[in-house]
């Protein structure tokens, strides 16, 4: 008993002795921040000391909760960090003791983990919620007292935000720190989802990091900013990270105090210093996935900045060699080129800075010498393995013209989420038809290349103003990544270069966005649910990378972190498309306004102050008028005779979908055999019921349609709700039979089969693609189109969705006598919607808009009416008068017609500004608008302050357009030569 007595006085002993040290080593916030977890705090005081002999003492290990206590070493919390990648941290405390552990050199180190994040859904229900007033009342007292700047206006909705994520958070912690995350959340909302700031703390010993991002990368996020802290030789003393949902998507609010190990002070214009916030900064765009970080910069070869950048030119490259030659340059041979070789990839990137870093200076003669040296490597390039020599020294030298036709980067703009490169699309004819054979022939205006962490693209543009939709491609596995990496940079140039034909009608030229987000790793992990926050994440980057550099001042890119080669204003019109969602077009339109470009909110269409273009139905507005204008020209009144028609694209898609409500509601003799879409097809051999169509139209998609409403030899196949048989992935397929319903399960192949059949196999007399991938008819399928008597399966085609069908697959399907009206021609009109959408926003303000929009946007549809039948009617007039010539070279004539009008008559009026007040050339673009500006003087008056260059775009484009719909050749002839007499042949 007396051995007993005294071992647990000599225990008493020692942990009260444990305990005095503690309280000396640790700031009273330390002791706040763990009141709620009593039993840790006695584990620690007891078994401190084990810490002598072992490598940690875990103090909590719960679902929710990890605490412990280790001997502080250079990288233990990242160490700590890698453990535990896979868990999603709401919040994070690490602490050390000023002083080493009694008995060692080390000092010791306390790690809190919490593992308790709210989802967006639970923010959003969060509900109303009752904040003790003595609570409020001391955080907003501390942010008065400690940011005098913080808007007071937004207090209560983000402390409610704050207390919905983490309630015990607001309750225990210190008022200051409290406020210190309500500021640090509004800077970061503020600075658009990044905020980087650095403290200097009193003596120079420490420095405080404020760090907030939006939407932060998942998972592995801190574990890549201790990473940054660790490789640069700063410990973090201490740090406090919190993690929360704002309803929308998550927000990493990190305070951390850090040292040099060196024992130097971290001042805030050292170089060190410079580096930390760019490493921090660049954190948004460097994968940890990638090569260059995991063996490069990881390993201290390459910085933080030159991996971000060695990936871009891995995209770049890839995207730009592999469309016309996928074999030779593979993503993996690319990326082998630039890894085999990392002095290559540094003196390229070494090269670029000289171009571009803001601070160099005799910019000129470097560049000059370094171009020169960098080619000499490239050229010289020889490891004496001739095939894989020829293959890297094109990979280094497509990479060398990226450097070289550069015109302006962001690059060098701290804080940013993804990259941005507007090139001189000269670079094209410098890189060589080997590599450019398989794209059309027009040069575009500009080409501009955005990389971020989680995905890449271009936007390409056909002309100075230009507009087009901005897509994204989803790649849920690594297949659709590497296809479409592949071949992503050809499938953006068509588009363009299809809008460019499609915009004949209206004064901006064609261009479209393109991204690919990589998806496959939220697949492989069950994580489908974050796909919408990357792909925000993505998208958000882009818009800002895009303002980054197209901002400008007096034609010179606003930041001065641009060095800028250009040096004009880009008025560049974007307007939504595939995986563009409301939420993300507001987003941008908004930020366009705050940051000063030059449209305002008119760089996106179709937001709220706009016009939607699936709540109006304007694309098929035109695709439908050129159906009905195309069958009549074959003998079917749609109107008043039986038809029918297959669709791909759902009846919630924008095209389809609003195809279908408008034919449902103008043709009741239709039948639709036919719809296909990401969830199902469905096939009726005597057409959709009407009733259970209009249902979900514009509601659900394809696989919320009653299988019961099928008529007998119908039947449905379901993407959707799939299921697993051991290895195998089944899908359902039911049938309507005599009897009823029939149900079964097919596997993957009989599926893909059956569905990629129908498209040709079912028998209709029009066909609208309305969705769908680029290119699913091509060269190597387009026979299947033909029955086995040799008839179509459709007699007539409109296009309704872009690049459906290939340039060479239109060709023979019209020489076997099908009509095909093609994509820039029968869905042009969403994109004139658009451009009225835009003058609007120039005309306009908010309020006026949205109280005139009805009478406006009636006013657009009637032009969308008239610009496709006269379309229509003039191809088709002019297929009679030559039936050897297709519709489609028809239509590209008239678009190659009206676009070259339009380019010589907008050069005319930029020489000749003085003519576009002068009446006649006012009653033009007068007639070019809607009838609400034509028809209200206050509108029209506003007319005079739209930009110079988009009035000449208007007379260009409006005249350019009326000389080919409604010109008479040999009338106009005898008007000029009439006029030259007048003029040189006096009476």
């Amino acid at each position: 008993m007396k051995t007993n007595t005294a071992a647990f006085k000599r225990l008493s002993a020692a942990t009260m002795g444990n305990r005095s040290w503690l309280m000396e080593q640790f700031p009273p916030y330390f002791f706040i921040a763990m009141k709620d977890e009593p039993e840790a705090m006695a584990m620690l005081e007891r078994e401190m000391g084990t810490l002598a002999q072992n490598r940690r003492l875990v103090l909590s290990d719960r679902d929710k909760c990890l605490i412990q206590a280790l001997p502080n070493v250079p990288g233990s919390l990242y160490d700590t960090l890698r453990r535990i990648p896979e868990r999603e941290i709401s919040y994070a405390m690490i602490a050390h003791s000023e002083s080493p552990l009694p008995g060692s050199d080390r000092t010791l180190e306390i790690q809190r983990f919490e593992f308790d994040r709210k989802s967006n859904k639970e923010i959003q229900e969060g509900g109303d919620v009752v904040i003790p007033a003595g609570i409020r009342a001391k955080i907003a007292s501390s942010l008065r007292q400690s940011y005098p700047d913080f808007a007071m206006s937004e207090l209560d909705r983000l402390l409610r935000m704050v207390w919905l994520n983490n309630e015990k958070y607001v309750r225990m912690a210190w008022p200051e720190r409290v406020a210190q995350v309500l500021n640090l959340y509004q800077k970061g909302v503020k600075a658009g989802g990044l905020y980087l700031d650095v403290e200097e703390m009193e003596g120079g010993r420490e420095s405080r990091i404020h760090f907030a991002v939006g939407n932060p990368p998942q998972h592995d996020f801190l574990l890549q900013v201790m990473e940054v802290f660790n490789r640069l030789d700063l410990g973090v003393n201490r740090a406090y990270c919190l993690t929360i949902s704002n309803g929308t998507h998550p927000y990493f609010l990190g305070t951390f105090y850090v040292r040099r190990r060196d024992g130097e002070v971290l001042s805030r214009g050292s170089e060190l210093f410079s580096r930390l916030k760019d490493e921090l900064c660049n954190t948004q765009i460097l994968a940890t996935t990638s090569i260059a970080y995991r063996d490069f910069v990881t390993k201290g070869t390459f910085s933080g900045r030159e991996g971000s950048l060695i990936n871009a030119f891995i995209a770049f490259t890839h995207t730009n060699l592999a469309h016309n030659q996928p074999d030779r340059f593979g993503l993996d041979d690319v990326k082998s080129a630039f890894f085999s070789h990392p002095e290559i990839a540094l003196q390229l990137a070494e090269l670029f800075a000289v171009r571009f870093h803001p601070a160099v200076g005799e910019r000129e003669a470097r560049y000059a010498a370094k171009l020169e040296e960098t080619e000499r490597v490239v050229g010289d390039y020889n490891t004496g393995h001739r095939y894989l020599d020829e293959v890297r020294r094109a990979i280094f030298r497509c990479c060398l013209i990226f450097i070289k036709h550069t015109l302006k980067t962001n690059f060098y703009v701290l804080q940013k989420q993804a990259l941005a490169f507007r090139l001189d699309p000269a670079y094209l004819a410098e890189l060589g038809s080997d590599f450019t054979a398989d794209l059309p022939s027009a040069l575009p205006f500009r080409v501009t290349f955005f990389f971020s962490r989680f995905g890449f693209g271009y936007h390409i543009g056909f002309s100075d103003i230009a507009r087009g939709g901005w897509r994204t491609v989803i790649a849920r596995n690594g297949d659709d990544f590497i296809t479409n990496a592949n071949t992503i940079f050809r499938e953006n140039f068509v588009l363009a270069h299809t809008q460019h034909l499609k915009n004949k009608d209206i004064y901006e030229g064609g261009s479209k966005l393109v991204l690919i987000l990589d998806a496959g790793d939220l697949q492989r992990s069950g994580e489908r649910d974050q796909e919408v926050l990357r792909l925000y994440k993505l998208q958000y980057g882009v818009a800002n990378a895009f303002l980054d550099i197209f901002v400008t001042d007096q034609g010179v890119a606003r930041l001065p972190a641009v060095v800028d080669y250009y040096r004009e204003d880009e008025p560049i019109e974007l307007g939504p498309d595939e995986n563009m969602h409301d939420a993300m077009i507001e987003s941008i339109a908004r930020i366009s306004k705050e940051r000063g470009y030059l449209l305002g909110i008119g760089i996106m269409s179709s937001k709220k102050v706009g016009i939607n273009h699936k709540e109006f139905g304007v694309t098929s507005t035109g695709v439908v008028r050129f159906a009905e204008i195309t069958m009549a020209d074959l003998g079917i009144d749609m109107v008043h005779d039986a038809f029918s028609v297959k669709f791909t694209g759902g009846p919630n898609g924008d095209v389809a979908g609003n195809a279908m409500r408008i034919m449902l509601e103008r043709y009741p003799r239709m039948q639709v055999r036919l719809i296909l879409d990401g969830t199902a097809a469905l096939f009726d051999p005597l057409g959709a019921r009407h009733g259970e169509l209009a249902r979900i139209i514009l509601k659900e998609d394809l696989d919320g349609f009653n299988p019961q409403a099928l008529h007998e030899g119908g039947f449905m196949l379901f993407r959707s709700g799939s299921r697993t048989e051991g290895l195998k992935t089944l899908y359902r397929k039911v049938t309507m039979g005599s009897g009823g319903l029939t149900e079964q399960w097919i596997s993957i192949d009989e599926f893909s089969r059956e569905f990629g059949d129908l498209v040709f196999t079912t028998e209709a007399d029009l066909f609208i693609p309305g969705g769908g991938r680029p290119e699913t008819i091509d060269a190597g399928n387009w026979e299947r189109f033909f029955l086995p008597d040799g008839t179509p399966s459709a007699r007539a085609i409109i296009e309704g969705a872009n690049s459906f069908i290939t340039p060479p697959a239109r060709a023979l399907l019209q020489k076997r006598g099908v009509i095909i009206m093609r994509d820039a021609s029968a869905n042009k009109c969403g994109v004139i919607s658009s451009s009225y959408e835009i003058i609007a926003n120039l005309l306009m303000k908010d309020n006026e808009f949205l109280a005139e929009k009805n009478e406006y946007v009636a006013g657009v549809i009637a032009i969308l009416e008239k610009r496709a039948a006269d379309e229509a009617r003039l191809i088709l007039k002019r297929h009679r008068d030559n039936p050897a010539l297709p519709c489609t070279e028809i239509s590209d004539a008239i678009s190659t017609e009206i676009n070259g009008h339009y380019a010589r008559l907008f050069r005319f009026f930029q020489a000749r500004p003085e003519l576009l007040g002068q009446a006649p050339f006012r009653r033009v673009i007068l007639a070019h608008l809607p009838a609400l500006v034509a028809d209200k003087a206050l509108y029209r008056r506003r007319i005079g302050i739209l930009p110079q260059k988009y009035l000449c775009a208007i007379l260009a484009a409006e005249l350019g357009s009326s000389m080919v719909y409604r010109g008479d050749q040999e009338t106009e002839f005898e008007d000029i030569l009439r006029l030259h007499i007048d003029r040189n042949f006096a009476a």
